[in-house]
């Protein structure tokens, strides 16, 4: 069994962090500049120490100098002396880098199939009728047997269901063109983003964020500073990686140290604006991921940023300073103080406001599970370096990783984008139409029961309205009507001498008026 990890102290007054109920989850939570990262790094560096792999996000860019041997200055040696606490022996850890958009690590990609509608549609921030409808080109794509594996191919199979949409509506459902519209435009916002890049194979395998090398777990840094530009993909690609993790990892119960620590930074980013089901999702994965040997630690400013369903779920709690300026603010203060087990004499409300940076209130699970009186003790610093690494051993780190090489070179083999473009040239030509479609979906062709040939057209027009001559297929229309994009009929000239000759007909007038209009149009001969 692994030892305990010791994580801060004050004097005499130490918190251990057990291994065993390192996979219970855990919340670190402080204002910008109070020791948050440090705090992370920290954690990461315990648990790596002990053989447990870790995957963390770096919004700041300065988490990879945990891969570099770290170094004291004379300011931190100084705050670590008042403090009574000894510096760290300079120790790196084996990192792994990586980067949606293939820049400062490794790429990480993942299929439109195994993201989903719902996550996509988070994504997207799509309402409920065009989330209806996305769901719908998912069904349809599977069912059709087309792979959707990138942008290209959800944007071909949307356009062919919007073309479509009438021989799918019975088996399916209503596909509404507007909303075919919004989510082609959010895709193409996506695209603009970067998010293209995300999609397509080949795919992470999450296997490949738990490893170890010579005993210490592999501590896996996404960078996410560009990512952080586009929050809703951030937070998106986050949950998909931790939906991946409950998906395919097996059940372990407990076990004496967790096989992966997720850091989730930014946490707030996750609920901002959620829908109830992503929600409700994001609960069920938190809860039941444990069993898989998964601990979830979300990194945010403060506890109110985390749905009660979550926070309920998080055991470990490390509370740095939050400030109090305005009444919103002491409200958020007396409720970060609420979630926290109370200690004797420690008004732990006012001391939220009091600590100083690196300063903590910490409050860990005991071994039999439950939350740990909370102390007010000093966070202890990473024996790695603090601040980012150079570009040059960034390049370093990714020539000499475990999966060099596996993930860099996109791979764009057929999938529903091919096989609809090849259905498309590969159809007969259709023939030539003498008009438009009617309301029954019936278009007449050259072949139609229409105005014999030569009767009031030139010798050159193929028929009633054919292609060869534009003049031929606005008199067809004159005669017969148009059909609108949507569906509705205008009469020509011929329905409306007719409907007017029914009207008529019963009167001898009305027939010899018939007889006259309709002989002049088909260039009748017969006299009487």
């Amino acid at each position: 069994m692994a030892d305990p990890l010791l994580l801060a102290r004050h004097g005499a007054t130490e918190c251990f962090l057990l291994p065993a109920l390192a996979n219970r989850h855990g919340l670190v939570t402080g204002a910008t500049g109070t020791g948050k990262t440090v705090t992370l790094q920290t954690l990461a560096e315990r648990l790596s120490g002990i053989g447990v792999p870790v995957f963390m996000a770096d919004v700041k860019g300065d988490l990879g100098g945990i891969s570099q041997p770290g170094r004291i200055g004379d300011k931190l040696a100084a705050t670590l002396k008042e403090r009574g606490i000894e510096p760290p022996a300079p120790q790196a850890c084996p990192v792994t880098l990586w980067d949606v958009f293939g820049e400062q690590g490794h790429p990480v990609r993942a299929t439109i199939s195994d993201m989903g509608p719902l996550l996509l549609g988070r994504m997207l921030d799509l309402n409920d009728t065009q989330a209806g409808v996305l769901n719908l080109v998912f069904k349809i794509a599977d069912d059709s047997g087309l792979l959707l594996l990138d942008l290209k191919d959800l944007r071909a199979m949307l356009a062919h269901v919007g073309e479509n949409a009438r021989q799918y509506t019975t088996t399916y459902g209503n596909v509404s063109a507007a909303s075919v519209g919004a989510i082609q435009r959010g895709l193409l916002a996506i695209e603009s983003q970067g998010g293209d890049r995300f999609f397509g194979e080949p795919m992470l395998d999450i296997q490949d964020f738990m490893q170890t090398v010579d005993g210490r777990g592999v501590v896996n840094i996404l960078a996410s500073d560009k990512l952080m530009n586009a929050p809703r993909l951030y937070a998106t690609f986050l949950l998909w990686m931790l939906s991946e993790l409950f998906e395919q990892l097996p059940e372990v119960g407990d076990l004496d140290k967790p096989k992966l620590a997720f850091f989730f930074d930014e946490a707030h980013l996750l609920f901002k604006d959620a829908p109830k089901a992503l929600v409700e999702r994001i609960e069920l994965v938190v809860r039941l991921v444990r069993s898989k040997g998964v601990g979830v630690y979300f990194v945010t400013q403060n506890p109110v940023d985390i749905p009660d369903s979550v926070l309920a779920q998080l055991g470990n709690r490390v509370q740095h300073a939050l400030r109090a300026f305005t009444p919103r603010d002491q409200k958020a203060v007396q409720s970060a103080a609420s979630t926290m087990r109370p200690k004797p004499g420690l008004d732990i409300g006012q001391a939220i406001t009091e600590l100083a940076v690196g300063e903590a209130l910490v409050s860990l699970l005991d071994e039999k599970g439950r939350p740990g009186v909370t102390e007010r003790v000093f966070v202890l610093p990473p024996a790695s370096q603090l601040g980012p690494i150079t570009p040059e051993q960034r390049k370093a780190l990714m020539a000499q990783s475990l999966v060099a090489g596996v993930y860099d070179t996109p791979v764009d083999r057929e999938s529903a984008y091919e096989k609809l473009k090849g259905r498309a040239a590969s159809a007969p030509d259709a023939p030539q139409a003498s008009g438009r479609a009617t309301p029954g979906n019936e278009a007449r062709t050259d072949t139609a029961p229409a105005a014999p040939s030569g009767a009031g057209l030139p010798p050159s027009t193929p028929g009633a309205g054919g292609a060869a001559n534009p003049a031929g297929g606005f008199l067809n229309d004159l005669l017969f009507g148009t059909t609108g994009p949507r569906g509705g009929h205008k009469d020509g000239l011929v329905q409306t001498m007719a409907k007017s000759a029914v009207r008529t007909m019963g009167t001898s007038v009305g027939k010899e008026i018939l007889r006259g209009v309709l002989g002049g149009i088909f260039g009748a001969k017969t006299r009487r």
